[in-house]
């Protein structure tokens, strides 16, 4: 085969992949992924960090007013580490982790079960009716018996 020859088989097999609908679903699912990544996030620095940041507060730590800021240190140097941006990613990766795992886990779980209900054997069909004529040679054969 030729370069022509593995070039043309190479873009039908491109085309085959990318209108199959497999390429389509996986982009709608990093939109959706990154909208929720967002979200997420928002949740993170708006609401949980903040949070932290007041209990810190609270237990004798900097102002609460601050935001993330307020978890931070200033070495002797004057250099500010800000180790509540950190502690906000990390929350910010456990969550998203949490939910695909949690989505993983139940999508895998339906494909199994679709898989399982396509594997399982469908029952045997039942004998058909036997015709006039077998039953009518049923009937002799009794008889004869007798």
């Amino acid at each position: 085969m030729g370069i022509k020859g593995k070039a043309a088989s190479l873009l039908e097999e491109f085309k085959a992949f990318a209108f199959k609908g497999n390429i389509v679903d996986m982009a709608i699912g990093v939109i959706i992924g990154g909208a929720f990544g967002k979200i997420v996030t928002s949740f993170v620095n708006d609401i949980v960090m903040p949070s932290v940041t007041a209990i810190v507060a609270m237990c004798g730590g900097k102002d609460a007013g601050e935001g993330l800021k307020a978890l931070s240190f200033t070495t002797a140097e004057g250099v500010t580490i800000p180790y509540g941006n950190f502690i906000g990613g990390v929350i910010d990766f456990l969550i998203v982790a949490l939910v695909v795992f949690i989505v993983m886990k139940k999508f895998l779980g339906f494909m199994s079960n679709m898989r399982k209900k396509e594997e399982a054997p469908a029952a045997p069909p039942a004998p058909p009716e036997p015709s006039a004529e077998e039953k009518l040679l049923t009937e002799i054969r009794d008889l004869l018996k007798k």
